[in-house]
């Protein structure tokens, strides 16, 4: 049986969030990758994913996004993300692949 590659995806937004939809957008975007991932900062989620979940996580993004004012970014660190994650600063640190109780 073929193991699953899972690689770690850095997704950043930006949302207009001047109108109620901008808002409601904002809410949609974050939650949606709350299912995939955990926030690291206030637009920023680490996410471990496998190639179907990632285009899937993309593709949902898109539908909820307004593409003419709103921003989304993805960065593959890949497999080995270990070792390109370096953390500084006041907030707590935590391995993205252990389980969260919140």
């Amino acid at each position: 049986m073929k193991k699953v590659m899972e690689i770690l995806v850095l997704v950043t937004y930006d949302v207009v969030t001047k109108s109620s939809a901008g808002q409601k957008r904002l809410r949609r975007v974050a939650k949606t990758c709350e299912n995939y991932g955990v926030r690291v900062q206030n637009s920023v989620f680490e996410c471990i994913v496998d190639a179907t979940q990632l285009k899937q996580l993309q593709l949902t993004l898109t539908e909820i996004i307004n593409e003419k004012e709103d921003s989304l970014r993805f960065y593959n660190l890949g497999n080995n993300y270990k070792t390109k994650v370096l953390h500084l600063g006041s907030k707590q640190t935590f391995n993205v692949e252990d389980t969260l109780i919140l």
